[in-house]
């Protein structure tokens, strides 16, 4: 059973009489500015055996409780870069309750952090995201740094964590001020992620912390403090490291079978982590590559008032989609212009307001607007209010593809795949000839409903019941001149159905959503219902626009491939090691693309998960 929803509040800080930063709801204060960054090295980084115990390592994952101005971090990733005997990657995982805002952090990391630090902390504040409950992955020196930033209760989100930790940061405020954090339970849950060999370290030495230590699992002891206190605690995992998260393997040869935004999403995290990529794309095959002529599509999250599952999934494959995507070139990166969402039914506005208030979400990320300010964000004149996702993307799929696809490192092989085969340590593709296609340690299946065939006919479908459930459904999307909307809107309008933007050679309207078909196309009823569904947005009169011919107008029609529950099926087959799947991805492709590219890229490189446990047990393949 899922916990219950708890909104996240930010840090409110004030400053002591001492000049020292104090959090006034725990009666207590953050580092000393003084001694802070001491601190960080005498009590977590030699507390740990850093340096020395991460040279010459593959990898190295830091967990921490508490991440307050993140001075620890900052510390920790100096070492590493000063270094030259360093792992050839750092990754770092930070719970905190209590996060503060951009603003908050850059001004007082200005304020605190001393020269030498002061550019590492500018490029911290730089990628500090939205204050959203979940995790959130920052990256940094090319992705060889790694900080999954977890907003949330400790207690909550330890549970969701999956990764292999070698050593544990414990800070955050006193254990008499702040209890929950100090918890036997909550050092258990992090003991069951310690790798063989963890340590810990941790400022705090009352006999009560020692003894809920010892009984979590670790064997500790005391050691001389730092700036006045006389001790600190430090030790080691008693058992052998009990972590559910695989170690991952050497970056090697991945085949992903599908060349749309599921695989192209694949090809550039596998891509990023230094391995060989091969795309087999059965559309270049046929003359036909995915997504040509799909001129433009929205990526905007969903809320919902227990955010649940769906809304959860939505709000980080949005986060991750951004900050893969937003360095692309030219037209190939998203266009940050918002999203209004408009109400379905005029009567709904109370709820909604109720539903913004339970999940007190920051109002720059998103708020409730009336049909006044709707239309003024809009530019043109809309039917209802609704609400507004400041961070809602304009994405041009055919060239978001080409870019992802482009990343150093990816081949794109044409030919269609109709099943696969083990071979050795890893399994061979074949074509509908019995022809080997491609060979690989690595398979992941990305051809959205094509992929039900491959496993049937590879005799590998009956122990996935919901997968053999997948359909696909057809959809189209018309392209009608700007100028018959007065120029278009200036940010994207959704509800039932949606308008978007000038992309330069008009503005796209969308969506049929069409079952049993036997091809995709676009057609006049098609283009009927479109045009309907844009209609139904806007208020007031266009002559031209009502004067458009359905069917004589151009547009893009393709397949989605729908799951029962419409959430994607990913991970690992755990009946044919070595082969994955990632399909099911129905109407929100863009949202899913770049986290589970990551998701799975993660996995096999035995990183931190950038889901929770409970999410990705949610679309793990059944």
């Amino acid at each position: 059973m899922s916990a219950p929803y708890v909104p996240l509040t930010p840090a409110v800080v004030d400053i002591d009489a001492d000049g020292k930063l104090y959090s006034p709801v725990y009666g207590d204060v953050y580092h000393s500015p003084s001694g802070a960054l001491g601190q960080a090295e005498h009590v977590f980084l030699r507390g740990n055996g850093l340096p020395g115990r991460w040279q010459g390592r593959k990898g190295f994952t830091v967990c921490e409780t508490g991440f307050g101005l993140g001075l620890n971090f900052l510390a920790l990733w100096k070492a590493w870069r000063e270094d030259p005997q360093r792992s050839a990657t750092l990754h770092v995982i930070s719970m905190e309750a209590h996060p503060f805002t951009q603003e908050d952090l850059s001004a007082l990391l200005a304020r605190y952090v001393p020269e030498p630090f002061a550019v590492l902390a500018q490029r911290l504040a730089a990628q500090w995201p939205m204050l959203l409950p979940g995790l959130h992955r920052l990256e940094f020196e090319n992705g060889a740094v790694t900080l999954t930033l977890c907003f949330g209760r400790a207690q909550v989100l330890a549970p969701r964590l999956s990764a292999r930790v070698d050593a544990f940061f414990l800070d955050g405020f006193a254990p008499d001020r702040n209890p929950d954090i100090w918890s036997e339970p909550l050092l258990r849950t992090l003991a069951d992620l310690a790798a063989p060999g963890a340590t810990v370290a941790t400022w705090a030495c009352t006999g009560a912390l020692r003894q809920a230590l010892q009984e979590a699992g670790f064997d500790v002891r005391r050691e001389p403090g730092y700036g006045g206190k006389w001790h600190m605690t430090v030790g080691e995992v008693r058992e052998r490291g009990r972590a559910a998260a695989a170690a991952g393997v050497d970056a090697g040869h991945a085949v992903v079978v599908g060349a749309g935004l599921a695989g192209a999403g694949i090809a550039q995290a596998l891509a990023g982590r230094g391995w060989r990529v091969t795309v087999l794309d059965a559309g270049r095959a046929l003359g036909a590559p995915a997504h040509a002529g799909h001129l433009a599509a929205a990526l905007t999250p969903v809320v919902a008032r227990d955010d649940n599952a769906r809304a959860r999934l939505s709000r980080a494959g949005s986060q991750r989609a951004l900050a893969r995507w937003q360095g692309l070139a030219g037209d190939a990166a998203p266009r940050v212009c918002g999203t209004v969402q408009v109400e379905r039914d005029a009567g709904k506005s109370a709820a909604l307001a109720g539903t913004l208030e339970t999940l007190a979400f920051p109002s720059d990320w998103v708020r409730q607007v009336d049909r006044d300010e709707a239309s003024a964000l809009a530019g043109l004149p809309l039917a209802r209010g609704g609400v507004f996702f400041a961070q809602g993307m304009l994405v041009q799929p055919n060239r978001l593809i080409d870019a992802l696809l482009a990343t150093p490192g990816v081949t794109l092989l044409s030919g269609q795949a109709a099943r696969v085969e083990p071979s050795g340590q890893g399994w061979r593709v074949l074509d509908g000839q019995g022809a080997e296609l491609v060979e690989a340690q690595t398979v992941i299946l990305a051809n959205a409903a094509g992929a039900r065939g491959v496993l049937a006919d590879s005799g590998l479908l009956d122990p996935l019941p919901r997968v053999a459930q997948m359909h696909a459904l057809t959809g189209e999307v018309t392209l009608v001149p700007a100028e018959a909307l007065s120029g278009g809107p200036r940010c994207i309008v959704g509800g039932e159905g949606y308008l978007l933007p000038d992309v330069g050679a008009g503005c796209v309207v969308g969506s049929t959503y069409v079952h049993d078909a036997a091809e995709a196309r676009i057609s006049a009823d098609g283009q009927r219902v479109t045009l309907a569904k844009a209609a139904g947005l806007l208020s007031g009169h266009f002559p031209e626009f009502d004067a458009l011919v359905p069917g004589n107008l151009p547009g893009w029609a393709g397949w989605r491939a729908v799951l029962p529950g419409r959430l994607p099926a990913v991970g690992e087959l755990p009946h044919a090691r070595g082969l994955w799947l990632a399909v099911g991805y129905a109407s929100r492709g863009l949202s899913w693309s770049a986290l589970m590219g990551d998701l799975i890229a993660a996995r096999l490189a035995g990183e931190p998960s950038p889901l929770e446990t409970d999410l990705a047990q949610l679309i793990s393949p059944r």
